[in-house]
């Protein structure tokens, strides 16, 4: 049985603090699955780490249902979130037609936005047409061109904003808020400010939960490792040393072996090559 929001305020109330991982693949969605992960974010990043794109402004409602539909065949249990991408919430005759794919057609359980009060009005025409919405503030990928990479609401104003931002998300009924480089302190203040949950990423301990990006905490790439992230594995390294010693064993004639072959009977092959032959 799949999590709910219900099951997300319950963590929230007993102050227990959950993860939420990006998933892409049916593959990922397993894994997270197996260790116990109750909240999957299909994320509009998977412009850069599965795309290769520079940022997710090239990523399409298609490409969210496309990846969403895979990672909820591979799971049963967590609650699947899909990012609304760039402009498919500029109107809200936009974000109800992407909504109503990512939600049915994907078989997401929630879909997330960026934006403060400039889309509190989206949110709450989608809460009211039964759309549960994910809140994000801090730093917005969808803005990086307008905001740069870099930590939000280090000064008076800035805060400030945040904090009105996140109290306009909740007042239109968002059930959670991510909290993207914003400042430790601060986040901590908004957090225990709002009744639904919080979950940081590069925004200190003090959120409710943490989301991180798949690729980031497995350690897929080669590339510099961001401060928001730490790496909990090597796979890329491990991947590459795995797929080094399957060329080797290949070259050397030592793979494959018998054990991984089958083979026919000596005397059926002698009478086909017979029958055959010149």
């Amino acid at each position: 049985m799949r999590t709910t929001l219900r099951d997300i305020a319950r963590l929230h109330a007993e102050g227990t603090r959950f993860t939420m991982v990006t998933a892409y693949d049916y593959t990922s969605a397993r894994i997270a699955e197996r260790a116990g992960i109750p909240l999957l974010l299909v994320g509009d990043s998977l412009g850069m780490v599965v795309q290769g794109h520079d940022s997710t402004l090239p990523v399409a409602v298609d490409d969210i249902v496309h990846h969403s539909q895979a990672v909820v065949r591979g799971c049963e249990t967590p609650l699947v979130v899909g990012d609304l991408p760039f402009l498919s919430y500029a109107t809200r005759r936009d974000a109800v037609h992407a909504a109503r794919r990512i939600m049915g057609e994907g078989g997401c359980g929630s879909v997330k936005l960026e934006g403060g009060r400039t889309v509190a009005r989206t949110v709450r025409l989608l809460v009211e047409s039964g759309v549960p919405v994910m809140g994000h503030l801090g730093f917005t990928p969808q803005s990086q061109h307008q905001i740069g990479v870099r930590v939000q609401g280090r000064d008076a104003a800035a805060a400030r904003a945040l904090v009105r931002d996140a109290l306009a998300l909740q007042d239109a009924g968002a059930w959670a808020i991510v909290l993207e480089l914003v400042p430790a302190s601060l986040a901590r203040e908004i957090t225990e400010l709002l009744s639904i949950p919080t979950i940081g990423i590069g925004a200190g301990a003090h959120c409710s939960g943490e989301v991180q990006v798949w690729h980031d905490v497995l350690g897929l790439f080669d590339a510099h490792v961001p401060k928001h992230t730490r790496r909990f594995a090597n796979l890329g390294d491990d991947a590459v040393d795995a797929l080094r010693e399957l060329s080797a064993q290949v070259a050397a004639g030592a793979f494959p072996g018998p054990e991984n072959c089958s083979d026919v009977d000596p005397g059926v092959l002698a009478e086909v090559m017979r029958e055959v032959g010149p």
